[in-house]
């Protein structure tokens, strides 16, 4: 079973991946973190130094090792499923779920942060939108979806749980 979350940044995937790993009893990847490791660099480095360009290539790499896993929990970059052979290797080899939340949750969950690179803009609360616009065409064609605006971790994991369970039960593989 490979379970795959997917959306935007701040959305949740690694804090819900690492506890929807632990709750099945799977190990968890988060590919950005994989990425960083594999170049010895953070993700706003590599942005800067190497380019978005490089970095998506990078991704696709990941996503081709990743479908080869078994019985593993993946948080997934954020723009990984615009690519359309991320997102038709992704869909094809698992079960992807897509965390979402609205502008003002996302910005309030990253402001603080400093190694968000697509939103060190002026205004980063319309980059958020612009961005989430561009990635709606790919997001909206994710069937699995949960919404984290106002879910606790504990929350949106136990609904991926049921999820999976109902999957499970109308006899999907994965």
């Amino acid at each position: 079973m490979r379970i795959y979350l997917c959306g935007f940044m701040g959305t949740g995937k690694s804090v819900v991946g690492k506890n929807l790993a632990y709750r099945l009893g799977f190990p968890f990847l988060d590919m950005d973190e994989e990425i960083e490791k594999e170049e010895g660099i953070s993700i706003p480095r590599i942005f800067k130094e190497k380019g978005e360009t490089y970095f998506r290539d990078k991704e696709k790499e990941w996503v081709r090792k990743i479908i080869t896993m078994n019985n593993v929990v993946v948080s997934l970059g954020g723009g990984t499923i615009v690519n359309e052979d991320n997102f038709r290797l992704l869909e094809d080899t698992g079960v992807l779920i897509l965390l979402e939340a609205s502008p003002e949750v996302i910005f309030n969950r990253t402001k603080s942060f400093s190694h968000r690179p697509l939103l060190e803009v002026e205004n980063p609360k319309e980059r958020i939108k612009e961005l989430l616009n561009k990635r709606r065409f790919y997001y909206n064609r994710v069937s699995i979806k949960v919404d984290t605006d106002n879910l606790s971790v504990d929350e949106v994991t136990e609904k991926i749980l049921k999820i999976l369970d109902e999957y499970k039960r109308n006899s999907h593989t994965f």
